[in-house]
């Protein structure tokens, strides 16, 4: 399977794509003031403790206050606790936890009224982004993950990644970590670590411990609601996760962008840093690779399959609902029965791609075509199951009811992400009412003689959507033709999927907005 991750810096943020056998599965999108992200860790203020939840809020500096509860303390909170404190009066010199005493681990039934008091200083991190109106969710039991290790303070033990199957490699990761672990650290082994030498396990270490001695000093005259430590931004985070998953090429488009992600890669995977490739053109990095129509198609509440059968895709506020309709697919050569199998599983490859790509978390039903067979839903339930193997985020699958209805459970930690596939009308703004469409050509002849009359531009790129495009370059002689040789200036037309369908705008030679006042 071929994987390509496109990467696409603005000014607004950095929007990244993955591209899996030619079809999109992954979109993420990194505001350039991103805050609150998965993995920051914050000094936060206890602001109220509730017991009928067992949990307290917490105030970290977002709009809504945190969400702690007691599950999400971790057995050595009393130890994080001690730490912070120590650290917030001085009274701790070092980051190192080697000769620090510990306090005993919480019950892990206790309640929250025993570990925690109100206005009480508290080192957290994030677990769950904000989402809709509920405030970020947040553990104290801090970790620092790596390339092939994380790193948990205040422990001893080393988990191995259920992903490597081998016992005699699971043994020698164990051996050799054992023999690198500093004291009062304890260690999660990732699925990349399979197979990797002491010293590149030595190396992911030492950063890790790195972090950790940023997060000491971080503390140290610190107040509440200040980061301690940011997670990396979501690219070099996603390029740590997931560059192992065998990446042909990664395109980005801008170049200081593309040497941080070199750079990156060669300390954390030197053997990948050549599949790193500039995009230096003109056409916009997603219209040029097709990734903004696959945006543009996959987004929509309704979604066609190639066979002509298509998922009608809702969002309540207690859960999805993803139904399965046949469309015009049934054939006559078959039964009813196989039909509706062949349609399922086909619909089932495109739910899995929806989860990813959509990000949708919580409780998700899928209401299949109706089939009578165990046999059949049996079948349905192993493909459904494959299909989702590859999806990062931990879910549950069951198996399918007496109605032909899945139910999965899909976790959450990010805002869901939506993209608008309906265009609101550029020249009415949704009032109903615009200017006569065959206006639209004259409109733009118009505003281009007016560019060339004000200012000495010798060449003009008009963007257009692409049905306007087709209309413009149409015919021999063109209506682009005729204005160039009229206006004896070259004009281009270029087509883009982005815009919608009465929006155009102008670009000189250098690729550079021509504004109204020109």
């Amino acid at each position: 399977m071929s994987s390509v991750l496109y990467i696409d810096a603005k000014d607004s943020g950095v929007d990244i794509a993955l591209i899996e056998d030619k079809q999109l599965v992954e979109l993420h999108h990194e505001d350039e003031d991103s805050s609150f992200s998965v993995g920051d860790i914050y000094l936060g203020k206890v602001h109220r403790i509730t017991p009928g939840l067992n949990a307290a809020f917490v105030n970290i500096g977002s709009e809504k206050d945190a969400f702690l509860h007691y599950h999400d303390l971790g057995p050595q909170i009393r130890s994080m606790q001690k730490f912070t404190k120590l650290t917030l009066s001085k009274k701790l010199n070092r980051p190192w936890l080697k000769d620090f005493k510990r306090e005993p681990e919480i019950n892990k039934n206790g309640v929250i009224n025993d570990v925690l008091s109100a206005n009480e200083n508290i080192l957290v991190q994030v677990v769950k982004e904000p989402i809709s109106t509920k405030g970020p969710r947040i553990s104290s039991e801090i970790t620092i993950p790596g390339r092939y290790i994380v790193l948990i303070p205040f422990s001893d033990k080393i988990s191995i990644s259920q992903r490597i199957r081998s016992r005699e490699e699971k043994d020698r990761l164990a051996r050799l970590l054992n023999s690198i672990k500093p004291n009062g650290f304890g260690l999660i082994v990732r699925t990349a670590a399979e197979d990797k030498k002491v010293a590149e396990l030595d190396s992911d270490l030492k950063n890790l411990l790195v972090k950790w001695e940023a997060v000491y000093k971080g503390l140290i005259n610190a107040k509440p609601k200040k980061k301690i430590l940011g997670e990396e931004n979501k690219t070099k985070t996603y390029l740590r996760d997931m560059v192992g998953e065998g990446f042909s090429n990664i395109i980005i488009n801008d170049t200081i962008m593309a040497t941080q992600v070199r750079d990156y890669l060669k300390r954390i995977a030197p053997e990948r840093e050549k599949i790193v490739k500039e995009y230096n053109g003109k056409i916009p990095i997603f219209e040029r690779y097709g990734v903004e129509k696959q945006i543009k198609s996959a987004f929509g509440k309704n979604v066609t399959l190639n066979s002509g059968a298509y998922l009608v895709i809702e969002h309540t506020e207690a859960l999805h609902v993803i139904d399965v309709n046949s469309g015009n697919t049934a054939k006559a050569d078959k039964d009813q029965e196989t039909n509706a199998l062949v349609t399922n599983i086909e619909a089932a490859k495109e739910v899995a791609r929806q989860l990813r790509l959509r990000d949708i978390g919580g409780i998700i039903v899928v209401d299949f075509i109706d089939m009578r067979s165990n046999e059949n839903k049996r079948a349905l339930f192993e493909a459904l199951k494959n299909e989702m193997k590859n999806d990062k985020a931990k879910h549950v699958i069951l198996p399918l009811s007496k109605f032909c209805l899945a139910q999965i459970t899909r976790q959450r930690v990010r805002p869901q992400v939506t993209i608008k596939t309906k265009e609101v009308c550029p020249s009415c703004l949704g009032s109903g009412e615009v200017e006569a469409t065959v206006l639209l050509i004259e409109q733009i002849e118009r505003e281009i003689r007016d560019v060339f009359k004000k200012s000495d531009h010798k060449k003009m790129t008009v963007c257009v959507h692409p049905f306007v495009a087709a209309y413009l370059n149409k015919g021999l002689p063109s209506l682009r033709f005729k204005w160039s040789m009229d206006m004896k200036r070259k004009i281009r037309i270029r087509s883009l999927d982005a815009l919608q369908l009465l929006e155009y705008y102008f670009l000189d030679a250098n690729e550079n907005a021509i504004s109204d006042d020109e």
